[in-house]
């Protein structure tokens, strides 16, 4: 790994000093900075910096490097929605605002530096000012999606032991509901036009509020977010990250997965309630200067994709695999040839695993390539198809530094190339800063995440001879059918290659005699649906053997409306599997 790690880095270095890139001058100096952090830490040279803080360390350099000119002019933050209304913000202008917001949590709020704040807000421009916020107080955020129910509410505001909610008037409701069991909190503060009895208003208050606000000198392993994530069993576990392991570790992955500088203009489409909104919507932008660019939209809709695509300077694109797959399923070429995107021209995507179908047409319908990528709420970017590397289709790509990837098996021992394991990360003699803090009040299940030398992630995959990593599925979604191990991406990635197919997900089903069988819930596209169910199944069923090894075809095969989907878009396989082993 050290030996990768230190050819790597200064050929990155190089690369980012490269007069054919859009850096200038002294526009490069910051970047280059935060990546030296990456040289000299994994090369063991230095220790991370005692203290490190992303508002002050990294935003306010940026606002300097504005004010002095030596920075393209882009807008820091660009909010637009579907009536109109835009809202720009310069780095000054989300210093001054951030700072005025940090007095509000400080002061109105009763926050203290180390307290939890619960913000549960859909894409407005407050959820971005309060993240910045809080990094100056040293207050721990915890983000969650406006899709929670008062039940989820109630269980995060216990475990987390949050002093304040942060939400909308939609949803005070549901905070309202819960409140005779919430004994830790003592503020809530309401974003938006309304007001209700008991909640301080952010808006009045930010009105009113000082500008002058001394940034908390943070420490660099100091706890900064907590996300909430969900298992294969039990309730979510709480994430902790701190100020380093974002603030800086999105550094390379900025630069070289998702190629900005500081005359982008990119636009992540995920939800503020996932971890990928802090990758791609604040930290990896943000350390490289530039535009975090944001859409309101409540919901997915590929013609609201399109038409912002079209009408506004958006260079880099980032959106889940499955919207990818909207954007260009049968029956939506047409639409999508429609239009014309004069300014884009870098793609990423990740949170679940591309198909090469859809790779495909995507660079037949944009000329672009989408640029996968792979991590988890624990950790950065771990393995991408970095801007200038060989793309293989259907691959994660390769690890991403400080990150030492292997496949392992269930005794943590590294497996030969090709082999099927774990996706894991090296984490002894020493462990990646990037790499979560801990689950947090969970320590039996912080040590479970370790075997031998490895965190584990849980994922099932392959590493071919060249280091690309392949993904297989989760280890709770393979499908073990007569002693045959089934990876679902690889079946839906056969069948979406079928034009019958609009949208599909794979799980197990239960049988009595293979234990399991593989079961393919399937949207037709419209043209299909008046067709001979049996037949269509059966020519679906062809299909899939032709295109990949025989066994892996679908034995059972459903017709759907829908497939369940979280916010972001995500397939929610256990959804459909937990049903399916309901019925035996």
């Amino acid at each position: 790994m050290r030996t990768f790690i230190k050819s790597w880095i200064p050929q990155c270095l190089w690369i980012l000093r490269s007069p054919s890139r859009s850096f200038h001058g002294n526009n490069r100096l910051l970047t280059s900075q935060i990546i030296s952090y990456y040289e000299s830490i994994n090369q063991c040279k230095k220790e991370l910096p005692e203290y490190f803080n992303f508002a002050s360390d990294v935003l306010d350099e940026w606002a300097r490097l504005e004010k002095d000119g030596r920075k393209p002019a882009n807008p820091a933050f660009w909010w637009v929605n579907d009536k109109g209304e835009e809202v720009k913000w310069t780095f000054e202008e989300l210093g001054s605002l951030s700072r005025k917001a940090a007095n509000v949590l400080s002061g109105a709020c009763g926050l203290q530096a180390g307290d939890r704040v619960i913000a549960v807000l859909p894409r407005v421009p407050e959820w971005w000012l309060l993240n910045v916020a809080c990094m100056r107080a040293g207050i721990v955020l915890i983000p969650g999606t406006s899709q929670l129910t008062a039940k989820d509410i109630s269980y995060r505001l216990q475990a987390s032991k949050a002093k304040c909610i942060i939400t909308s008037d939609t949803l005070a409701p549901a905070v309202e509901s819960v409140l005779p069991g919430s004994q830790f909190l003592k503020s809530k503060l309401l974003v938006g036009q309304g007001s209700r009895d008991g909640w301080l208003n952010f808006k009045e208050l930010l009105v009113v509020a000082s500008a002058d606000h001394q940034c908390v000198k943070t420490r660099s392993q100091d706890p900064m977010l907590i996300y909430f994530t969900s298992g294969t069993t039990g309730f979510p576990k709480m994430v902790m990250q701190s100020h380093s392991s974002y603030g800086i570790g999105f550094a390379i992955s900025g630069r070289y997965w998702m190629n900005l500088t500081p005359s982008d203009i990119m636009w992540n489409t995920s939800d503020t309630g996932w971890v990928k909104a802090a990758w791609s919507s604040v930290f990896a932008p943000w350390i490289c200067g530039s535009c975090v660019f944001v859409h309101h939209m409540p919901q997915f809709k590929s013609e609201v994709i399109a038409e912002t695509l079209s009408r506004y300077p958006i260079t880099t694109f980032c959106t889940a695999p499955t919207a990818f797959r909207m954007l260009v399923q049968h029956d939506r070429l047409l639409f999508l040839s429609s239009y014309k995107f004069p300014s884009l021209k870098h793609c990423v995507t990740g949170g679940e695993a591309l198909n090469p179908e859809v790779l495909a047409k995507w660079k037949i319908q944009t000329g672009l390539v989408i640029h996968e990528g792979y991590g988890q709420t624990e950790t950065v970017t771990i393995c991408a198809n970095m801007k200038g590397t060989k793309i293989k289709p259907g691959s994660l790509g390769r690890a991403v530094p400080p990150y030492d990837v292997q496949i392992v098996d269930e005794h943590g021992a590294v497996v030969p190339a090709g082999a099927e394991g774990t996706i894991a990360v090296r984490v002894r003699p020493w462990r990646p800063f990037c790499l979560f803090s801990e689950y947090l009040d969970n320590p039996e299940k912080t040590a479970a995440s370790v075997r031998g030398d490895f965190y584990l992630t849980g994922d099932r995959g392959t590493m071919d001879e060249e280091g690309y990593i392949w993904f297989v599925g989760r280890a709770d979604d393979i499908i073990n059918s007569a002693g045959y191990r089934i990876g679902p991406f690889e079946v839906e990635s056969a069948l979406i290659q079928h034009p019958a197919v609009s949208d599909v997900a794979v799980v197990s089903s239960p049988d009595p005699v293979r234990g399991e069988v593989v079961k393919a819930f399937i949207v037709l596209a419209p043209a299909f649906v008046s067709h001979d169910p049996e037949k269509l199944i059966h020519e679906l069923q062809q299909h899939v053997k032709k295109v990949t090894a025989p066994y892996k075809y679908p034995r059972k095969v459903e017709f759907v409306q829908e497939l369940p989907k979280t916010a972001t878009g995500k397939i929610q396989r256990k959804v459909l599997k937990n049903k399916e082993w309901a019925k035996e």
